[in-house]
């Protein structure tokens, strides 16, 4: 029992003596330091999502805005010209929060509509016809080359949520938010699109839906009435991933059978969430 005793103190020993070495200042590389962390995993001192977290926020200093940007081609913009009956179609079929308004083309961001901000226009409490110049908000710049770490700074000192992303010529390449960059340490955020965690198909408005990437074939046919088909793959998934003959990043979309796939979410691996629109 002694025995016992005296080599899990000497093992508790060994691991502290480790972090006291990483903390004391002394020179020591990542893997190592990632190492001792997993160690500690292994351990059942930290749990797994805690050991997630830390090494999401080791890697955040080495990942930049362009690394988990929104790319220009799948930003979703309201152009300056657009009128209230416009506008609220985008708002409603994309269920975002913030669109950059921009003037002849997406080079020349305006600023930023909130979709909150129509709502006194829409439920008939505010007396001006609607400007959108009026309710727009100032649009945050950053360059595609800042650190995430940093950002994610200035977004707590700012109370910005959202950054137009520009390349070295001022030329704009894309879109940042908070969400995007928390989740690179605490992983997915819940957000308007998520579902139970036995819902695999939850419907917004009478067109759109935000469907698991896990969902079966079958099931999906089953719900949509549809007759999607492919010996390969036996998920939504699987055929969306199938259709761009690669992994598709957030906000690619694609046209299968009548139906618009969107991908909301996945990671380096897989895919987990999408949008699906019918187009019949």
């Amino acid at each position: 029992m002694n025995d016992e005793l005296q080599t899990s103190q000497s093992s508790t020993r060994t691991w502290l003596e480790k972090i006291g070495q990483a903390l004391s200042g002394e020179p020591r590389d990542r893997t190592e330091l990632i190492e001792m962390i997993r160690d500690a995993a292994d351990r059942r001192l930290l749990d797994g999502n805690s050991l997630g977290m830390i090494e999401g926020i080791l890697q955040v200093p080495e990942l930049r805005v362009r690394d988990i940007m929104l790319p220009r081609s799948h930003m979703v913009v309201i152009e300056q010209d657009m009128t209230l009956e416009q506008i609220l179609p985008i708002v409603i079929t994309t269920v975002h929060s913030r669109f950059p308004v921009i003037g002849e083309n997406k080079d020349e961001v305006l600023g930023i509509l909130l979709a909150k901000d129509l709502l006194a226009y829409t439920c008939g409490h505010h007396e001006q016809p609607f400007n959108i110049r009026e309710v727009l908000r100032p649009a945050v710049f950053v360059p595609e080359s800042k650190r995430l770490d940093v950002l994610l700074q200035e977004f707590r000192h700012n109370r910005n949520h959202m950054a137009v992303v520009v390349d070295e010529y001022g030329g704009v390449t894309g879109l940042v938010t908070i969400e995007d960059v928390l989740e690179q340490i605490v992983g997915d955020i819940e957000d308007e699109y998520d579902t139970d965690d036995d819902q695999l198909i939850k419907q917004y408005n009478d067109n759109v839906y935000a469907v698991k990437a896990l969902t079966p074939l079958e099931e999906f046919n089953d719900h949509f009435g549809s007759t999607l088909d492919a010996k390969d793959v036996d998920t939504i998934g699987g055929l969306v991933t199938r259709e761009f003959g690669r992994l598709p990043k957030r906000g690619e979309s694609v046209e299968i059978n009548g139906y618009r796939f969107k991908v909301l979410r996945g990671d380096r691996r897989r895919l987990h969430l999408l949008q699906v629109m019918s187009l019949k």
